[in-house]
């Protein structure tokens, strides 16, 4: 029997693909490899070859993975990777046709992304102590989060060459290497520059430091977060993401177009960006039960 694990030469070869013909980022070739290594298992267990593989094969794997309790979400995820690879061995020849062109995936749960209102935003972003030099560069790390809808690994990674203060444009590297240049504001280039004006010299080449001069983590970053909303009293089940959904939410709700959104946030396709109206419309639909005399 065919051997059918990680190290794999067809598995090897699309991880492959995708990391240099696709551009994705190690990350998201990681969740592929994974996705697909597990189900190459199960596979090993049942005693069948992928390249053998009839599509009831298929949903008998997407049976047991509902049978581990696994989210809907999840699963169409593992079977988007698996769907990926047979369409990569279809495109090299090493099989005629893919199982999984007729195969149903299961209805996905609706989940609206956590996000904040604006006095929320207000209080986490005058949360920190500018006189204290650690607070002082939370806040412009805050800031420039809420002011460009970056991610949080976008934010640690910018470097001095990114930002034209000038023009307060930023230059920020996503998923997949792609750039894109987003606007910020005049109070988050306030709180940059007090932070800049403090910053201590450093052979990193990243904006953001750690206090010992290193570049700021991701973790480390939401570590000190979190200070902020405990000291707020804001709610606990905000994500390092939800100042990203915030930024978006509330440009919508104040009448920017759906496109000019998608651009900020860097999103591919359009339809990622569209959750935000939802979270828009639900935002809208509170204030209305709230304030209107007959709500």
């Amino acid at each position: 029997m065919q051997i059918t694990n990680k190290e794999d030469s067809n598995l090897r070869s699309f991880l492959n693909y995708l990391l240099v013909d696709k551009g994705l980022s190690k990350n998201t070739v990681k969740a592929y490899e994974t996705d697909i290594s597990s189900f190459f298992r199960w596979l090993i267990n049942k005693d069948l070859e992928y390249k053998n593989l009839q599509e009831e094969h298929v949903n008998q794997y997407i049976s047991f993975l509902f049978q581990k309790k696994m989210k809907s979400s999840s699963v169409n995820r593992k079977i988007s990777s698996i769907k990926s690879f047979y369409i990569f061995l279809v495109k090299r020849n090493f099989i005629k046709n893919t199982p999984l062109n007729d195969v149903v995936t299961p209805k996905q749960e609706k989940y609206l992304p956590e996000s904040m209102s604006e006095d929320e935003v207000d209080k986490l972003l005058n949360s920190p102590n500018v006189a204290n030099k650690i607070e002082n560069r939370d806040k412009a790390m805050i800031e420039m989060l809420y002011a460009t809808g970056m991610r949080i690994s976008e934010l640690v990674n910018l470097k001095m060459t990114d930002v034209d203060m000038n023009r307060c444009v930023v230059k920020v590297f996503g998923k997949g290497s792609k750039e894109r240049l987003v606007p910020f504001g005049e109070t988050a280039l306030d709180s940059l520059k007090a932070y800049l004006s403090e910053r201590e010299q450093s052979s990193s080449k990243e904006i953001f430091l750690s206090n010992r001069g290193k570049k700021m983590t991701r973790v480390a970053f939401w570590q000190r977060v979190k200070i902020y909303l405990v000291r707020e009293n804001l709610k606990n089940s905000i994500s390092p993401h939800t100042l990203r959904h915030a930024f978006a939410t509330h440009l919508l709700n104040r009448g920017a177009d759906l496109r000019s959104v998608q651009l900020l946030l860097g999103h591919s396709d359009l339809s990622t960006t569209q959750i935000y109206t939802h979270i828009a419309k639900q935002r809208l639909s509170d204030v209305l039960k709230k304030h209107h005399p007959r709500g």
